[in-house]
Order: C-alpha cells, then structure tokens, then sequence
C-alpha cells in the first residue's frame, strides 16, 4: 500500500485527492491518502478534506518516514510550489494522473506532476517535475515542458512548442506550433500565442500582447 500525504490543503489539493482516489477506484491502485498538511493551518476553518484528516503546517513532514510515504505538492502556484520541492527536494514524490487522461507513447514526465482529467498528451512530449496539465488541456506532439510550469483547463499546446520554468497559461490559451515562451510568463485566460514569448511578462489578447514585462509574475 502507497501512503500518501498531500502538502496544502485548498482547492488544489482537493482535485490532487480525488485523483488519487480515481486510481484507487479505477485502477485498483493500492494507494490512501494518510494526510494533508498546510501552513496556514489554523485559519483554514476546516480540519478534514474527504474525510482524511489536516494535521498541521509542513513542519509535521518530519514526523513521516521518507522511506514509507509518498509526497504530492497540492499547490496551485507555480512559484510557492517550486519553492517548498527545493526545500523538501529529498522526500518521495508522487506523480498523480488521472485514469482518464490520454498519453501517448513516449512521453516523460517528471515527478511530482499532476494530469488531471481528460489531458492528452501526444507523442514525444516532455513535461518536467512539479508541473500541473490542468483538466482538458492539450499538449500536442514533441511539446517540452520545463519544470513548475502550469497548463490551465482547455489550453492548446500546438507540435513542438517549449514552455520554461514557471510559467503559466491561461484557461482556454491557444500557443501556436513552434513557439517558444521563457521562465516565468503569464499568459492570461483565451490569450493566442503567434509569436516566441520573452522571460518575465505577462501577456494578454488575440493575438497576445505584452501587458506587463521585467518581474517574476506567477
């Protein structure tokens, strides 16, 4: 049996659970999650999420045998996320994707990453640690996803695109064929990427246009 603690406990970590649950049910995974812990702990106003219980902030990591359990980082934002990997970059970590995804041969994905349902993932792709393909987005052939990187619902990656660490798309985005996007760029809700995209912008529109430029924004 895969014991399982998921680190946050806000909406994120609520669709990370029921992944793991979809396994279980799905898939006969012999799998349970054992605990969720969260920082902000005490202000959540709830105590329990599906009935497995929040037992404290992520100090409480160490009370668990590295050797016994495995890791999922339950956190929407891509920068939080990055940072609590490297702080705990020696704990087990585990890959969490939907039974109900398509994935095509020849695809790599790094752990920690989260597919959630109704993804595909065509041939050749590389998706990096600690990623997030959110529910019905599309990332087509020989795409390579760094690490952090945050696919929202029903965005289009079109063949041979690269996205590098930590950035965001947006709900619904579509990235032209061939397109390269930098570290740490917002690409908002709907937004059509035609054109390579710099580190550190933030880029709305059709097609997109930079909004916002020079500072990390995710």
């Amino acid at each position: 049996m895969k014991k399982i603690v998921i680190i946050g406990a806000s909406g994120h970590a609520k669709v990370v659970a029921d992944i793991i649950f979809a396994r279980k049910k799905e898939l006969n995974e012999e799998i349970e999650i054992v605990a969720f812990l969260d920082d902000n702990y005490e202000n959540l106003g709830y105590k329990e999420i599906f009935e497995v219980p929040i037992i404290g902030t992520l100090k409480k990591i160490e009370d668990f045998d590295k050797g016994k359990y495995w890791f999922v980082i339950g956190v929407g934002n891509n920068h939080i996320r990055q940072k609590i990997f490297e702080q705990y970059s020696k704990l087990n970590y585990y890959t969490a994707v939907h039974p109900k995804t398509n994935i095509a041969k020849e695809v790599s994905i790094g752990a920690g990453t989260v597919i959630m349902a109704n993804v595909i993932i065509n041939a050749y792709s590389t998706i990096g640690k600690q990623c997030i393909l959110n529910t019905s987005s599309i990332i087509e052939h020989d795409n390579v996803l760094k690490d952090y990187v945050h696919v929202s619902s029903n965005a289009v990656l079109c063949g041979e695109v690269s996205i590098n660490n930590g950035s965001w798309i947006g709900a619904g985005s579509v990235v032209k064929q061939q397109i390269s996007i930098g570290e740490n760029v917002m690409i908002g809700a709907g937004t059509v990427i035609i054109r390579d995209v710099e580190d550190n912008c933030t880029i709305v529109g059709n097609p997109g246009r930079i909004i916002k430029k020079g500072a990390k924004n995710v």
